[in-house]
């Protein structure tokens, strides 16, 4: 199982970015897929889950309104538009599938919110 995250970088407060995560090595169509985010000093919490299909949504209250998550079963991706942000959005961002019971994690992708 790989997951690897990319998009993210240094954007204004308001800015904008969308983060993306590369899966394989497991039928990521059958997965719900989960965003998480790490501020310094803080635990890890979710940001926004898609279920396998994509055909559900959620999304943790802080970002929603704000945040987009979508999946593309063919491209084996899911991404995370991120829109008018806020330097309390500032974190390491992972991605995650949780497959047969055990939770796996990408690298991780910085977004810092800062003008």
């Amino acid at each position: 199982v790989q997951l690897v995250e990319s998009g993210g970088g240094l954007v204004q407060p308001g800015g904008s970015l969308k983060l993306s995560c590369a899966a394989s090595g497991f039928t990521f169509s059958s997965i719900t897929m989960t965003w998480y985010r790490q501020a310094p000093g803080k635990e890890r919490e979710w940001v926004a889950f898609i279920t396998n299909a994509g055909g559900s949504t959620y999304y943790e209250a802080s970002v929603k309104g704000r945040f987009t998550i979508s999946r593309d079963n063919a491209k084996n991706t899911v991404y995370l538009q991120m829109n008018s942000l806020k330097p309390e959005d500032t974190a390491v961002y992972y991605c995650n599938a949780r497959i047969g019971g055990a939770p796996y994690w990408g690298q991780g992708t910085q977004v810092t919110v800062s003008s």
